[in-house]
């Protein structure tokens, strides 16, 4: 009889144990569906509000092309000179006219800002390959590179001295055909170029450079930092002064640069620099992650500079835009779902 009893106790923990197991494991694939089903809202979500902050987006370029309102304001700097409203298309978070979703941050860069590829000439390209590889550079390395650079883009596949072209690529594990071409398809395509995805191995080229447009020069009012640190005659130290002056003040003039870069970098500098706009832009557009968001009790400056440094190194959709005219929505040259956000940390001297 005892041992009757100790059979059916037995059998009931075994029993108890089971269904402790089959319900934790039931419970555990609830909460993964719920949690599924949450993420995939919030994605629904956050993919029709990136979709709209973009339209708003084209609306605000759109916006910028027609003559302002007879009622309105020009913006102005401390010295009351009027600050040029096509500016803030240099990758500040956006406040547009038509409000995107809350959270939602919409950073728009106007190629002007970049190194035009496709118009850059071999000379200049040269004086960049050695700023970037520093005096220390060896100069048959800047040879070689300068000289696979030139066999990319001319007409013929015959390698020049210490050049690559269609041999050299042919020849590859995963062999390609050179571009043979002036103009480069995107800026992408330097990588495929000889020693040159090497080179720019840890630079955000899309950041950097253009292939689009006819500038031949970078508006500092407008310039990246990626495209900033290849500028001869430019250093981290002075692209932080830059980006700081142009928080609260348009460059005017070559006057206003040399006011901050030393006459010596400036001679560097002066045929890189001019202050032209372009009809590109590139439209970034992403949720702003929660713990970046600022609290209703910092100062609105500090909420700006709180989220450039948030925001820093993140992804977000990207599409690039050309603006014709007024009668037609902007062309879209590129889609990236997926894009690396140019650095948009902020000023040195504004994050202190």
């Amino acid at each position: 009889m005892r041992q009757q009893r100790g059979s059916v106790i037995l059998i009931v923990l075994w029993t108890s144990v089971v269904l402790t197991v089959l319900v934790t494991v039931m419970a555990g694939k609830v909460q993964l569906s719920a949690r599924t089903a949450l993420h995939n809202q919030q994605a629904v979500h956050d993919t029709a509000a990136v979709a709209q902050a973009m339209h708003f987006a084209e609306m605000e370029l759109m916006l910028e092309q027609m003559r302002p309102p007879l009622d309105d304001v020009p913006a102005t700097d401390d010295l009351g000179q009027v600050r040029q409203s096509g500016y803030r298309f240099n990758g500040q978070p956006l406040s547009l006219h038509y409000p995107a979703s809350e959270n939602m941050v919409v950073r728009i860069f106007d190629h002007a800002g970049k190194i035009n590829l496709n118009r850059l000439e071999d000379r200049s390209m040269l004086l960049l390959l050695q700023h970037w590889l520093g005096p220390d550079a060896d100069p048959r390395r800047v040879d070689e590179l300068l000289a696979a650079w030139r066999d990319w883009r001319d007409l013929d596949g015959l390698a020049s001295l210490n050049g690559a072209d269609t041999d050299y690529y042919e020849a590859l594990e995963v062999p390609y055909t050179p571009r043979n071409f002036p103009e480069l398809e995107s800026v992408e395509d330097l990588r495929l170029i000889r020693g040159f995805d090497e080179l720019f191995k840890d630079v955000n080229l899309e950041a950097a450079f253009t292939v689009h447009g006819s500038t031949e020069t970078v508006n500092l009012n407008l310039a990246t930092r990626e495209a900033m640190r290849l500028l001869p005659g430019l250093n981290e130290a002075l692209i932080e002064q830059i980006l700081a002056y142009r928080a609260t003040r348009d460059f005017q003039n070559r006057n206003d640069v040399g006011a901050i870069v030393p006459l010596e970098n400036f001679v560097q500098l002066s045929n890189w620099i001019g202050n032209l706009t372009s009809s590109y832009f590139s439209v970034y557009a992403y949720p702003q992650a929660a713990a970046a968001r600022p609290q209703d009790s910092v100062t609105a400056d500090a909420q700006g500079a709180e989220q450039l440094r948030a925001d820093a190194e993140q992804e977000a959709y990207m599409e690039i835009l050309q603006i014709r005219n007024l009668g037609f929505r902007p062309t879209v040259h590129q889609v990236s779902p997926h894009a690396r956000l140019p650095d948009t940390s902020a000023p040195s001297s504004l994050g202190e």
